[in-house]
């Protein structure tokens, strides 16, 4: 029986995933999370066998959150579940630590059938992610991003867009103030933005955060 964590930050599809895979007798669900702060916590403590990760999270990405893990946990599978898909965030997750990518739009049918491989050692990739994968090989320009932010400019950068303030920042990542404001100049230095729309923005290209929701 695999020891299973779900990170997802929509409750209906969390609790979704939950039910199905208390049902399932190869798996054994040993915590849940719906953002990237405490599902670290969480996956250090509980250390599972099998992680299922959305790639969109508040606070902390799943991008960000699989590269802080998968160091301490090398012997964890990621299948990584996620309604958002690009090359640049493919590649991430995969480079990462990821084992399996299937988007949400390919259904539980190709999501179980992804669990079970990853789980059991191998890769999976659902359709969509698949034909992307094809052309990122033809076309390798495609999947390409920027390497040049640290990773706490990138934990900032994903915060800014995220419309928290200055005073917001420093109290979630534990640090000052004037850390925050020295890491937020080096951004806009290394990116030649000069706004928090345009950092708004360049965050949504590179898939830190997603577009808001329009009523």
């Amino acid at each position: 029986m695999k020891r299973l964590v779900i990170v997802e930050d929509q409750t209906a599809i969390r609790e979704m995933l939950a039910e199905i895979l208390r049902l399932d007798p190869n798996y054994k669900l040993v915590g849940e999370s719906g953002d990237g702060q405490s599902a670290h916590s969480l996956c250090l403590e509980v250390a599972p066998d099998v992680l299922v990760l959305d790639a969109k999270l508040p606070g902390l990405n799943g991008v960000d959150l699989l590269r802080r893990i998968s160091k301490k946990l090398p012997a964890m599978r990621v299948l990584v579940f996620s309604g958002h898909e690009n090359p640049v965030l493919v590649r991430e997750m995969l480079e990462a630590g990821a084992h399996g990518f299937v988007e949400k739009t390919a259904g539980l049918f190709e999501f179980k059938k992804g669990l079970e491989t990853v789980a059991n050692g191998g890769t999976y990739f659902g359709p969509a992610v698949a034909a992307l994968l094809r052309n990122v090989v033809a076309n390798p320009s495609a999947s390409s991003a920027p390497d040049f932010l640290t990773d706490r400019e990138r934990e900032i950068l994903q915060l800014v867009a995220e419309s928290n303030s200055t005073k917001e920042i420093a109290a979630k990542l534990g640090i000052s103030v004037k850390t925050v404001d020295n890491h937020r100049t080096n951004l806009m230095r290394k990116l030649n933005l000069h706004d928090v729309a345009s950092l708004t923005r360049y965050a949504l290209e590179i898939g830190l955060i997603e577009p808001k929701k329009t009523q």
